[in-house]
């Protein structure tokens, strides 16, 4: 093997991966997008079976502006449920409010007076 066989490899390997990752792009678009009939994602996906290279390019012309859409909203969308767990988790109260629930739960007597301390303490800390 020469050296531009080897360069020559690494070219055509590089051009598969870039090709065969636009063919999972396109099928994962094809999947999110909710307007299209499932007929339709049936024919595209017939179509990038048997004539693989002419439909990715047709459909990347076609609805190029689409799939960028749909993966930003899909992203945004993601962003926004992770942002609610944490919100939802992490919870927003102040220092000032776990006082006032500790200073609840003692007044209601669920809990000492040494457990209102630690939570007291816990909270300003």
């Amino acid at each position: 093997m020469s050296f531009w066989d080897v360069v020559w490899f690494i070219i055509i390997s590089f051009a598969f991966i870039a090709y065969l990752m636009m063919l999972f792009w396109i099928v994962i678009d094809l999947f999110r997008d909710h307007e299209t009939s499932g007929l339709l994602k049936a024919v595209w996906l017939v179509l990038l079976l048997f004539f693989p290279l002419i439909t990715a390019l047709v459909y990347v012309i076609v609805r190029g502006r689409g799939m960028s859409e749909r993966t930003a909203g899909h992203y945004q969308s993601q962003q926004k449920q992770q942002e609610e767990y944490i919100k939802h988790v992490a919870g927003s109260s102040t220092p000032a409010d776990q006082i006032a629930k500790a200073s609840a739960l003692l007044k209601e007597g669920a809990i000492s007076q040494t457990e209102f301390d630690a939570l007291k303490a816990k909270a300003l800390a």
